[in-house]
């Protein structure tokens, strides 16, 4: 039952895989509407990850690698989800990612929300984290992260990016929004 008190309006009738890979699987649902119509939903699952803001000196430690999907480029927060077969909690997660991808340990790391990232086509969702007390350290990327670059950004140039087009992550700016809050910037 949801929070809101009503039940489900789309009844899952069956369900099969269609296409699977070690990140991801994709499943065609056949559903029955509240008006008794029979229908297809695709859903893609894939498991929830961690998004890690690593705030120092008034800015933020940020990763920009190139993204296959949208072709290009882009700078993001350091985020992941855990290897297929591990498994942890979700602070365990962000420190993993964080050290990762920066190389950066957190000495405090604080939760500021859980979101989902697309909720029209997955059940995939984030944990954000806050990072501070930065200790730097060796990168570990996975092969798929060899290009990735990372580098301290200040929330001046952290704007510029954003209107230049060159963050375009949802969780990231997700993510950033959540700080702006935890900060009292905005309601």
């Amino acid at each position: 039952m949801r929070e809101d008190g009503e039940g489900p309006s789309i009844r899952r009738l069956d369900s099969r895989v269609v296409y699977r890979n070690r990140w991801m699987s994709v499943r065609e649902d056949r559903i029955l509407r509240p008006d008794g119509v029979e229908g297809v939903y695709g859903v893609v699952d894939k498991p929830d990850f961690a998004v890690v803001v690593p705030v120092e000196n008034d800015g933020f430690h940020m990763v920009e690698e190139y993204r296959y999907p949208i072709g290009r480029r882009t700078w993001n927060f350091p985020q992941g989800s855990f290897p297929e077969g591990v498994t942890g909690t979700p602070e365990e997660l962000a420190r993993a990612e964080l050290a990762e991808e920066t190389g950066l340990r957190a000495g405090r790391l604080e939760h500021l929300g859980y979101l989902h990232c697309s909720h029209g086509t997955s059940g995939q969702g984030f944990d954000v984290f806050l990072a501070t007390d930065l200790t730097p350290g060796p990168p570990a990327r996975e092969p798929e992260e060899q290009d990735m670059r990372q580098r301290w950004i200040s929330r001046k140039e952290f704007g510029e990016l954003l209107e230049r087009g060159r963050i375009t992550d949802d969780s990231t700016l997700a993510a950033y929004l959540l700080l702006l809050r935890h900060e009292g910037r905005v309601p």
